[in-house]
């Protein structure tokens, strides 16, 4: 059973000892602030050896006392926020749950997961209420005492507040922070208590931005590269769970790093690394995509079902799309979950950390982005416009005709050499990544009609076979043909008015 979760949304201040609370009925919405009530809040916090979730902003802790004892996992969010994973509190000594641990896979691998600090917190909540009675926010005033116990041991203690929202907006919490200055409380220097406790024990984790043109160009693609790296593992325990679009999400990370790979790559000197993380990242994306065009296609029938009227759907064609593709979902998922397990996912993790830490960068990568770069985009550009040519000559019509598909995919390619280059060229850069957008939309709905009328086929000869009408299956096929013929159609019309793209000029 997965565990549960929510986004937390909270600020965290540092204080001083003698500091007296602030008036919290001034808060925006609040009307009201319950009586204040006091906890003893026990953790034990849990990490490898050399740190690797604290580096990451993430806390993993068993707990007890509270409305909310039990085993809290703390993961990076969108807009600063942690999305908290919850598991019953169990027997002392039981060890780390396997749900959590699974979910922390990606950073821990075949690293053992050791206590590395117990924090002892004297809790006083004042509960922030609207006129309606609703919860807006919780004001916790904490009292904290920490020891740590690896890599060394010795304890510190200190005062801090934390404005956790509830259902009050955000507007609270940026009122929360101006409220808080007048008691001369800070915004907190720590991501979490832990955070606090460890201090400078936790590894500092790089981070490569490109500042303008005269920078390197290698410097280009590592940016980039470094942004794909965070976004696949941020997407790991996501996918793990089967939250919605994160396989997709980790895919389109693997596809990014491949192509960005594939457009720079004269920028690094050691081109063994580059074949090897390219292909490595070919192979994740294909277990990754089994998953994701099962989805993908099972969205795209289910809607024109839906569209048809209800005369012409004869049969359970609705019910044998979702047996069909649903199952076979489930099976890629679970394939998925087998390969995330495994140690050729994990040493492409290791090996993508590795090309960022100590990537060197080639003669040519050294030389200024403004110059560089430029030169390596214009080559994808002439690339696509070959492809076209490629494909007008060679007309795919209901079919798959191999130039089509090439087209799609060097207008991926472009695009994802334009949006690493917009750390440089913000504006024509821009330009390109919608450009080759649409190119590679246009041509995705097109790909995607053949493989939906591959599964129509399949479809209704299984219906055939059991005795069930074939009809509706070949009305879709029929209508996905002529949906291919209009992309086609479309894709030709507007590469017409195909801008010239160019980041100089």
């Amino acid at each position: 059973m997965s565990p549960t979760s929510v986004v937390e949304a909270e600020r965290k201040y540092d204080v001083d000892g003698a500091a007296a609370i602030p008036r919290l009925e001034d808060l925006p919405g609040v009307a009201n602030v319950d009586k204040p009530v006091e906890n003893k809040l026990e953790a034990v916090y849990f990490d490898t050896p050399d740190l690797r979730l604290a580096s990451r902003k993430i806390t993993l802790r068993r707990r007890t006392g509270g409305s909310d004892a039990g085993w809290h996992l703390k993961l990076p969010a969108d807009n600063g926020d942690r999305r908290e994973h919850h598991e019953a509190l169990g027997k002392d000594g039981e060890g780390v749950p396997k749900t959590l641990q699974q979910l922390v896979r990606v950073y821990v691998r075949d690293s053992e997961l050791v206590v590395v600090a117990r924090l002892t917190t004297s809790r006083t909540i004042y509960r922030l209420r609207s006129k309606t009675g609703d919860v807006l926010a919780d004001f916790s005033d904490d009292q904290v005492h920490a020891e740590i116990l690896s890599p060394d041991q010795s304890s510190q203690q200190w005062r801090e507040w934390e404005l956790e929202l509830g259902h009050g907006s955000r507007k609270l919490l940026d009122a929360g922070q101006k409220l808080m200055a007048t008691a001369a409380a800070q915004p907190s220097r720590y991501a979490s208590k832990l955070a606090h406790a460890l201090g400078k024990r936790v590894p500092e984790t790089s981070e490569h931005r490109v500042r303008n043109r005269k920078d390197p160009a290698g410097a280009v693609l590592l940016a980039y590269f470094d942004e794909q790296v965070h976004a696949l593992i941020q997407q790991d325990p996501q996918v793990r769970l089967d939250a919605q679009d994160a396989v997709h999400k980790m895919r389109v990370a693997t596809r990014r790093m491949r192509s960005a790979l594939a457009t720079y790559r004269t920028l690094l000197k050691d081109q063994d690394a580059v074949r090897f993380v390219r292909d490595e990242l070919k192979w994740l994306a294909g277990v990754l995509g089994e998953a994701r065009d099962a989805e993908v296609m099972h969205k795209r029938l289910k809607k024109m079902i839906d569209n048809e009227p209800s005369d012409l759907v004869l049969g359970p064609v609705a019910r044998r799309v979702d047996i069909e593709l649903g199952g076979h979902y489930k099976k890629a998922h679970t394939r998925v979950l087998e390969e995330l397990g495994g140690q050729r996912y994990f040493q492409l993790v290791e090996k993508l950390e590795a090309l960022l830490a100590t990537a060197d960068l080639s003669k040519t990568g050294k030389k200024a982005a403004g110059t560089v770069i430029p030169a390596l985009v214009k080559k994808d550009v002439k690339r696509l416009h070959a492809a076209v040519v490629q494909a007008r000559d060679n007309p795919a019509g209901t079919g798959d005709h191999p130039a089509l598909h090439e087209a799609r995919k060097d207008g991926k390619r472009l695009r994802y050499a334009a949006e690493a280059a917009s750390a440089v060229f913000p504006k024509r850069a821009s330009h390109i990544v919608d450009a080759a957008h649409d190119v590679q939309k246009v041509l995705g709905d097109h790909q995607d009609s053949i493989v939906t009328r591959t599964v129509l086929r399949r479809l209704g000869s299984q219906a055939f076979l059991q005795g069930e009408n074939g009809f509706s299956y070949g009305r879709l096929h029929a209508l996905e043909e002529a949906a291919a013929l209009e992309t086609e159609r479309r894709f030709h019309a507007e590469w017409k008015k195909f801008p010239s793209l160019s980041l100089t000029k």
